[in-house]
């Protein structure tokens, strides 16, 4: 494997995790992008960042896609260079919308679009950096492979499948002003859960397959959840608050990843869409989205 080129661009979507009850395990892209341009220089690292977290992100070495570039690129046997990175954000940090995910993919798609042997980078490579970095591979899988995915751990070694989705369904994003670690999020999770918890978690997620597949009708019951969203609720009160608002009223909703967006697995209306907008949560009504993608330059 060679690098062949000093320039590529990427764009990679943003990702819910979770799903409800398919907790670390599935996850879903969404029509929500950045976009993500490299070139190879002999100078210092730089990294220049429009839109969201332009404020504060790291503009050296520290940032998470200039960590990512430089980790693949040294298991991929290839040199180091100096980085010029352009970010264009539209994928809000810190609300449970697979930011950090997007990051490192990124850096990965870039790496892949550099060489002459992207295949030597394939998905299957790709998820198993990216779940280096991220921990666990439910919003890396469907980053990379688009759609909704089922991901899952055989030791230390990550697998993603794709589901073939509904024609009838269809997505809500509903994004707050406020933000939310991660870290924060698993941090009020508990140790152990109760038996009787897992195993209706179990009933769910396993119903949750089908209804995203073929019978969206039975979102209402897939979607539902024991293992983190009540253990999260006084973290993120106002999403706790929505979720159990929309639920009521027969939308099958849930927290995105750890929050504090929700994820409502159906076109919300204009009025409810209005309503929760007084309440600071803004739409995006779409589709699911592909991977990331490689832009030609």
């Amino acid at each position: 494997m060679r690098i062949v080129r000093s320039n590529a661009h990427v764009r990679v979507p943003a990702t819910s995790g979770n799903l409800g009850p398919g907790f670390d395990c599935m996850g879903m892209a969404h029509d929500l992008w950045d976009d993500v341009s490299v070139r190879l220089t002999t100078g210092e690292t730089r990294v220049f960042v429009e839109g969201e977290g332009a404020d504060y992100l790291p503009t050296n070495d520290s940032h998470l896609i200039v960590k990512v570039i430089r980790r693949t690129l040294e298991i991929a046997g290839l040199p180091q260079s100096g980085i010029e990175l352009k970010c264009h954000n539209r994928i809000p940090q810190g609300r449970g919308l697979g930011s950090s995910a997007a990051a490192v993919v990124a850096g990965l798609m870039l790496v892949r679009a550099l060489t002459d042997s992207p295949d030597e980078l394939n998905d299957n490579v790709l998820l198993e950096i990216a779940t280096e970095f991220e921990g666990h591979p439910d919003n890396a899988a469907p980053a990379i492979l688009g759609g909704a995915v089922v991901a899952w751990m055989e030791g230390e070694k990550p697998h993603a499948a794709s589901l073939d989705l509904s024609p009838d369904l269809h997505t809500t994003l509903l994004i707050p002003e406020s933000e939310l670690l991660t870290e924060t999020a698993r941090s009020v999770l508990p140790q152990t859960v109760p038996h009787k918890d897992a195993a209706f978690n179990a009933s769910r997620a396993a119903l949750l397959v089908l209804a995203l597949s073929k019978r969206p009708d039975l979102l209402m019951s897939a979607t539902q959840d024991r293992l983190h969203q009540d253990y999260r609720a006084d973290a993120m009160q106002a999403t706790a608050q929505a979720i159990r608002a929309l639920r009521d009223a027969g939308w099958p909703a849930v927290v995105s990843g750890a929050g504090p967006s929700i994820l409502v697995l159906d076109a919300l209306d204009h009025v409810t869409a209005g309503l929760l907008a007084e309440r600071g949560f803004r739409s995006i009504i779409g589709p699911r989205a592909p991977g990331a993608q490689i832009i030609p330059e």
